[in-house]
């Protein structure tokens, strides 16, 4: 297979990934802006999307969505959207919006929200004023299609200055369960600081970088809650949650706990300090578009102990909520200033 490896190294990113000429055609967007400056990141003709045959178009159908531009008016429904927040389950994402409402002084935490992308299965879709909460499902192609759409709903509906975090669950490495681990990069299983996907036979490499501002930003907020730990770490985004993950629970195994143990001591000194499945085309995607990311997951159990969660259902309930306030908090902030 031919390889191609496009990389351009923001502030943050690893050495070692190879450089793209300038010269070369093939260039690389990689415009994660710091949300503490004033500019604007995203280019006036079309909001974060780069796709000249979108033009061409006499309707874009946002399929996993059931949302449609000739069917929906999204400048109506979405062009007040300043911040977007993913997570794997639909039902913690609803609940993550009605906990914004009552943040927000907009409602109260039980009213219901309805679910925008009601007839469909595939995502569930809740906004609560300049907060849209959306689902991802499980894994990097599911949240991969997920964004795509999401990025072109952004742009129909000509969103400027968004923000955008992730907020999920993870396995911890050397950590306390119930450690809130902000991502300043996501890396591979080989600890590599770039999210690779083969287009049309081709091997393209994306950095997976965060905003290190909108992290100091959140860690701000974790101290002015003071209520868990919080800590800025790189994560491993892996494609399976057992061998992957070197777990020693899945149906198949062929290492050792020996080898396990090693690879997450690799893992530590190269300063991962969570594992989860979907934060590198997270972070590739943010960048690509343009615009600020966070990841912000909690840990559920320390992998150097384990492999099984033992914590209690109120117990992970309470971890669960961690994410969401540290989110909620800063953008109570932001929400507040305007």
């Amino acid at each position: 297979m031919e390889t191609l490896l496009f990389a351009v190294l923001s502030t943050g990113a690893a050495a070692g990934a190879e450089a793209v000429p300038e010269d070369s055609d093939h260039k690389m967007a990689n415009n994660n802006k710091d949300p503490c400056k004033k500019e604007t990141p995203c280019p006036a003709k079309c909001v974060y999307v780069s796709n000249p045959y979108l033009e061409t178009l006499k309707e874009d159908v946002l399929y996993h969505f059931d949302l449609g531009t000739k069917t929906h008016d999204f400048r109506a429904m979405f062009g007040d959207v300043k911040f977007v927040c993913v997570g794997g389950s639909g039902l913690r994402m609803k609940a993550f919006g009605q906990y914004m409402n009552e943040l927000l002084g907009l409602g109260r935490v039980t009213d219901d929200i309805p679910d925008i992308c009601a007839n469909t299965d595939r995502y569930s879709m809740y906004k609560v004023g300049p907060v849209l909460a959306v689902s991802h499902g499980m894994g990097i192609p599911s949240i991969s299609i997920m964004l795509h759409e999401l990025i072109k709903l952004l742009c129909h509906a000509k969103c400027t200055d968004v923000v955008a975090f992730r907020i999920g669950t993870s396995g911890g490495i050397g950590l306390k369960p119930g450690t809130v681990v902000i991502t300043d990069v996501a890396v591979d299983g080989c600890f590599n600081p770039y999210f690779e996907q083969n287009i049309m036979g081709m091997l393209v490499a994306y950095p997976t970088a965060l905003n290190e501002c909108l992290a100091q930003e959140l860690m701000k907020c974790s101290e002015e809650i003071n209520k868990f730990n919080t800590i800025i770490g790189s994560t491993l985004c892996t494609s399976d949650f057992y061998e992957g993950q070197a777990r020693l629970d899945g149906a198949f195994c062929n290492y050792t706990y020996e080898d396990k143990m090693k690879y997450l001591n690799r893992a530590y000194e190269a300063g991962v300090r969570n594992i989860e499945m979907e934060s590198s085309v997270f972070a590739a995607m943010c960048n690509r578009s343009g615009i600020p990311g966070a990841v912000v997951c909690v840990t559920l159990l320390d992998r150097m102990q384990g492999d099984q969660i033992d914590s209690s259902h109120e117990v992970l309930k309470e971890y669960q909520l961690r994410p969401q306030e540290l989110v909620g908090c800063y953008i109570k902030k932001r929400f507040c200033k305007k």
